[in-house]
């Protein structure tokens, strides 16, 4: 009789050697590298923060040819071995072809694209739930994540707290989880993202622990998973508003996946809608279309009117920079009347910011992107007007983007006394969404140094420190 006794699988090995290679980057910014080096190389690989994560921890012992190229290229001279992973025909055998894998691989497949439909029966994720979870949290521990006022930003604590044992979360974890992404969203809408990303971070892979130490009540767990997927979605846009475009959309991937193995629809529309929103900003407007559509079809059933405004708006930028007016205006037409239902209990939390002057402020960005500035520009000053003095950052972001319409619309001195506006605010708000702006408005105006205000203006935003 065959014996019953089973080997146990041996335990990873972390790959230290890879691990120094990358340095002081980030594992997203060195999964920006490894894409850039697929590029100019005819390579194309979905290469993510997560991807890394797993390569230096050794659940990936060899990669598929495409990232070997991609390796080679990027360290010439040097082997698989060399930059720590196992020989190709060590990971030949039996279970690599039970599975269907390819031949000399030891490495899953890639991702899916945020915007994708997935196959229902396609179970490849589910096992790799705990990597995928893990990913996002980068240091910091578990009930204390909101709990020290975020200090500074009361979220940061030693790094050797995320390699320690975590114990089952429960309740007062899931409250410390939803209160941190509360504050950082509050400290966001004060201060802007520049001066708060890299700090807002650390918690992810705390709360990305805790999921993985499990819960005893299924409804602590559907907490964990919602708070999580939201603080990756914050983690996002701050990447997003500071200009860390690759760093974003890893983050808002991130937390689709976990939106979809939670079964948490209301967490992947939030998911779809920012990936739409840093599709317009990257200049991929089809993308963004798609991903607003996506989240239109997901939030539908959800019951919140002013969700599916914001998700029109974010459809109507996309239009917008496909310089397709019929479709904008389509999409700005139903923006305005599902906005004019009202608010609902169905609203979610994170909306807070979503109010006329938003409306308006989203409208201004469409009709500046068709090049109707007179049109962007009338949006602008009432969004500007009707904002809530406490979102000091959209303030800021609302009076740059006039100060640059007047600009392109042929008004110098208006814009001149805008852009001032926005320098007063600067000194509160570290945003390099709004210095971009302001930095392409003073181009428009070099050459109307003599118009009103105008040279006064440009001295005194070339005098005006770039946040780092």
């Amino acid at each position: 009789m065959a014996s019953s006794t089973v080997t146990p699988p041996r335990p990873n090995r972390p790959n230290l050697a890879f691990r120094q290679l990358r340095g002081q980057r980030s594992p997203a910014e060195f999964a920006a590298l490894v894409r850039r080096a697929a590029r100019e190389i005819g390579e194309r690989v979905s290469c993510d923060a997560r991807y890394i994560g797993r390569v230096e921890a050794g659940e990936i012992r060899c990669p598929n040819y495409a990232y070997e190229r991609v390796f080679l290229h990027m360290f010439p001279g040097r082997t698989l071995t060399d930059l720590g992973f196992a020989p190709r025909s060590s990971v030949r055998g039996r279970g690599a072809r039970a599975t269907g894998d390819a031949p000399g691989t030891d490495e899953t497949g890639g991702a899916y694209e945020p915007y994708d439909t997935q196959d229902p029966n396609d179970t490849h994720h589910n096992h790799e739930e705990s990597d995928v979870l893990r990913r996002a949290f980068m240091t910091g521990g578990g009930a204390t994540v909101a709990a020290a006022s975020l200090g500074p930003l009361g979220l940061a604590l030693d790094a050797s707290a995320a390699e320690r044992p975590v114990r089952r979360a429960g309740a007062g974890q899931a409250s410390a989880l939803e209160e941190a992404v509360r504050r950082i969203r509050l400290l966001d809408d004060r201060h802007g993202a520049d001066g708060l990303y890299r700090r807002a971070a650390t918690p992810l892979r705390a709360a990305y622990a805790l999921l993985d130490a499990g819960t005893t009540r299924q409804a602590t767990a559907d907490r964990l998973h919602s708070g999580a997927g939201e603080l990756a979605i914050s983690v996002g846009w701050l990447a997003h508003d500071s200009g860390r475009f690759d760093d974003a959309r890893s983050h808002y991937a991130e937390a689709l996946a976990t939106a979809r193995m939670a079964g948490d629809p209301a967490l992947e529309a939030h998911a779809f809608c920012n990936t739409a929103f840093l599709a317009r900003d990257a200049g991929r407007p089809r993308e963004a279309v798609r991903a607003a559509q996506a989240a239109q079809r997901v939030a539908r059933p959800l019951g919140s009117a002013r969700l599916m405004s914001l998700l029109a708006l974010r459809e109507a930028g996309g239009w917008a920079g496909l310089a397709d007016r019929t479709g904008c205006e389509q999409a700005l037409v139903r923006a305005q009347a599902l906005y004019e239902r009202g608010s609902s209990d169905a609203d979610p939390e994170w909306m807070s910011f979503y109010g006329e002057a938003e409306l308006e402020g989203l409208e201004a960005q469409c009709w500046s992107t068709l090049g109707d500035w007179p049109r962007a520009a009338r949006h602008a000053r009432r969004a500007a007007q009707l904002q809530d003095p406490h979102f000091t950052r959209n303030i800021a972001l609302y009076t740059a983007e006039l100060a640059d319409d007047l600009a392109r619309g042929g008004r110098p001195d208006e814009a001149a006394a805008a852009g001032m506006k926005v320098l007063d605010l600067l000194g509160q708000v570290q945003s390099s969404r709004i210095q971009t702006m302001l930095a392409g408005t003073a181009r428009v105006l070099l050459p109307h140094r003599r118009a009103s205000g105008v040279s006064d203006f440009l001295e005194r935003h070339a005098s005006t420190p770039r946040a780092v």
